[in-house]
């Protein structure tokens, strides 16, 4: 039994070194990997090994390590399995709302878009596949968040900062959580073009997956109104809960 629970304990550190890496910027050293997950150096180097020779971790010139090439095979057979469960529904939401619809999961400490539907106008919203942004400047990240307890909220905070990418920004950690406490009252969030301006977007979170998921619709704030909200978060509504019954298993 002890030693199926150190495969654990090493598979679940494996994990952590690979997730502080990316929080890291993909790149970091042995002393840097050491202090953030409080492991002894020899620990960080037999991890780091075990992680090269399978391709998740390379080592630099400069004796660094970032991460490896045997990630963006995992993450494209991800990307394509989670889009193709995806589809139907966006597609659905897509026709319902004439705008872009798209799916987000939290990853680490930001929001990644994993699906989207682009808007069959010419001038729509378009955010790449593959994406991550900071999720308190997306109405899509708040939903995300809104999933989190304010503990888990505030731990993201810390280590990611507020930055302000336009007047609407929320930059305070207390403006942030009582905007979370409202989405979770009304049920769903709203970007006031606070990640681009001229820009609006509803979204829903979709509770009950193993990993935080929201769907949103994003358009120019023109014609994405706040009018046209109980349309927009109903048509959410559906794509959420069609969502959850096509979770496999």
């Amino acid at each position: 039994m002890a030693e199926k629970d150190s495969g654990v304990q090493s598979v679940t550190r494996a994990f952590a070194l690979l997730e502080l890496l990316t929080t890291l910027g993909g790149e970091a050293g042995v002393g840097e990997l050491s202090e953030g997950l409080g492991l002894p150096a020899p620990t960080i180097h037999r991890l780091l090994r075990t992680l090269i020779q399978r391709g998740y971790v390379m080592q630099l010139p400069s004796r660094r390590y970032s991460l490896g090439p045997g990630l963006i095979r995992l993450g494209e057979a991800a990307t394509r399995r989670l889009s193709s469960w995806a589809m139907p529904a966006l597609l659905r939401l897509g026709e319902a709302t004439h705008e872009t619809a798209n799916l987000a999961v939290l990853d680490g400490d930001m929001a990644a878009y994993v699906a989207q539907v682009p808007s069959r106008h010419q001038m729509r919203m378009f955010t790449e596949v593959g994406r991550r942004v900071l999720p308190h400047a997306a109405g899509v990240g708040k939903a995300l968040l809104s999933q989190l307890d304010d503990a888990e909220v505030s731990a993201i905070v810390r280590r990611t900062g507020l930055p302000g990418y336009t007047p609407t920004t929320l930059t305070s950690e207390e403006a942030l959580l009582a905007e979370l406490a409202g989405i979770r009252r009304r049920g769903y969030a709203v970007d006031e073009g606070e990640q681009e301006v001229g820009v609006r977007c509803f979204a829903v979170p979709i509770p009950g997956l193993a990993l935080p998921m929201a769907v949103s619709i994003s358009g120019p704030a023109g014609r994405v109104t706040l009018a046209s909200a109980e349309r927009m978060v109903s048509a959410l509504d559906d794509a959420a809960a069609s969502l959850r019954a096509a979770v496999p298993g």
